[in-house]
């Protein structure tokens, strides 16, 4: 019987550093990566997705993370000297633009723990729903706390699952191939040196009023500099361009594991000690076929 073809396109951008503190197995980024790639291939649920994994700078240890969870003929491997965050999103963005597996393309960081059929959910919302330009996983702690995303937003219902819009996100999200071309010019910013909510803000066209901003200089220099520098890489799609929504699903459907910004509304003490208690704490003991991967 031949496979069907590809639902998704997913850039998986890891590296072996762990530059914060995470919930779950200290400074074991290894164990950790293990545990974000099982739950993200139990969110795809039955999607058939190709998976191109860029590893910068890591011990080979980790593409045998990815062959132990995925099929060799879903995979693309590229093996990267250290190249950096910026570097490793603009070459996803290459990659899911030269792509023609799927026309749903996944950004996706190697820290985010999963519920299963997230993606599944994700990649409903945004085929079913011509206002759904960007999906992110993650009800970001930011969204309650900061005066950025203080504004008004629209909330939709989709398959029993409450949506709101929001002004920006993390580095991984969902979109169309044919909303990233449309969108690449702005979302390369980021690799130019324009912060990441910078680059949203352009898009969303929310939180950028000049003449509020001003005054920010003077009483909060973050949002000054988020504001200033959206103006700076993304004037004429202020000013010209559409507007994209960009929706978050109420409760999260994943969260960044970082242990002072897990999402909201959900127990993650008891989810850990779950995992824990299910084996998991044996993560990062067995590196599964070490057969070479298709390398790009």
């Amino acid at each position: 019987m031949p496979l069907k073809p590809y639902e998704i396109a997913v850039a998986y951008r890891i590296c072996p550093l762990l530059l914060k503190q995470a919930p779950m197995y200290g400074n074991d980024k290894y164990r950790l990566s293990e545990l974000c790639i099982q739950t993200f291939k139990k969110s795809l649920g039955c999607l058939r997705a190709k998976i191109y994994v860029l590893l910068d700078n890591c011990p080979h240890e980790y593409e045998y993370i990815f062959r132990k969870y995925f099929q060799t003929e879903d995979l693309a491997i590229f093996r990267l000297n250290g190249i950096g965050n910026k570097g490793t999103y603009k070459m996803q963005i290459d990659i899911l633009l030269k792509q023609n597996d799927a026309e749903v393309v996944y950004f996706a960081e190697d820290d985010y723990y999963y519920f299963s059929g997230a993606l599944e959910r994700m990649v409903r919302m945004i085929t079913s729903n011509a206002d759904v330009h960007f999906v992110s996983p993650y009800d970001h702690l930011d969204l309650y706390t900061t005066e950025l995303h203080n504004h008004q937003n629209y909330i939709k219902l989709f398959e029993n699952h409450h949506w709101r819009t929001a002004n920006s996100t993390c580095l991984t999200f969902l979109t169309t191939k044919t909303t990233l071309n449309k969108a690449r010019r702005i979302m390369e910013s980021y690799s130019r040196g324009n912060h990441d909510a910078s680059m949203w803000l352009i898009l969303t066209k929310y939180k950028l009023n000049p003449f509020i901003a001003a005054f920010y200089r003077f009483t909060n220099w973050r949002m000054y500099d988020i504001v200033t520098k959206a103006w700076y890489y993304g004037w004429r799609h202020i000013l010209f361009g559409k507007r994209m929504k960009l929706w978050i699903p109420v409760p999260s459907l994943a969260t960044h594991m970082l242990t002072h910004y897990l999402a909201p509304a959900h127990d993650w003490e008891s989810i850990f000690a779950a995992e824990t208690a299910n084996g998991n704490s044996n993560l990062g003991k067995g590196t599964g076929d070490k057969k070479d991967l298709p390398l790009q």
